[in-house]
């Protein structure tokens, strides 16, 4: 793991240099490449050594939903020629660290038994806001066996307040 974290720095930082005015813009068609980079088929194709890079390349830019742009393009090529597919899905994680760090923000993933969406996540989110003391870039992950209430993971912070946390506490001070 620690490989690809090194192999990856430099692709992310690069790319965090050239995108200084569409940070998020660069940040979205590189999730779209390292969510397609990850895919276990595409990986066998690209490690098969029959298959040229360019013949991967057209596979993945096949395969993404909206078109690239100049720069997605030739940076997309440049791992592909370089061998690093594998890194791409490491590239996308430490970009997004440069960008949330850049614009003070940090992610925020909310575990919750319902979806959350509209006006109740944009009041949810001025909430955590608050709790966190920083700006947070929301995303909703639906875990029925919560049974109620919510847990949200920001870094390495945990607000657990789901009907399942409760329970597991209960259950420890009845048998302690």
């Amino acid at each position: 793991m620690a490989e690809l974290a090194t192999i990856a720095r430099p692709y992310a930082e690069a790319l965090f240099k050239s995108s200084a005015g569409d940070l998020k813009g660069s940040l979205a068609w590189l999730e779209e490449l390292a969510a397609i980079a990850a895919d276990p088929q595409l990986q066998q194709l690209a490690d098969d050594p029959k298959v040229t890079a360019e013949q991967t390349y057209g596979v993945i830019t096949g395969v993404c939903k909206a078109s690239l742009s100049d720069k997605a393009r030739n940076f997309l090529r440049t791992v592909v020629d370089n061998g690093r597919l594998l890194a791409l899905p490491e590239v996308a994680r430490q970009f997004r660290i440069l960008v949330n760090a850049q614009t003070g923000s940090s992610d925020a993933v909310v575990h919750s038994p319902f979806p959350i969406e509209g006006q109740a996540l944009a009041d949810l989110a001025v909430t955590l806001e608050k709790r966190f003391g920083r700006k947070l870039d929301l995303s909703v992950e639906l875990e029925p066996e919560l049974i109620g209430g919510i847990r949200v993971v920001v870094g390495d912070e945990v607000l657990d307040t789901s009907v399942k946390a409760r329970l597991e506490q209960m259950k420890v001070a009845l048998i302690a």
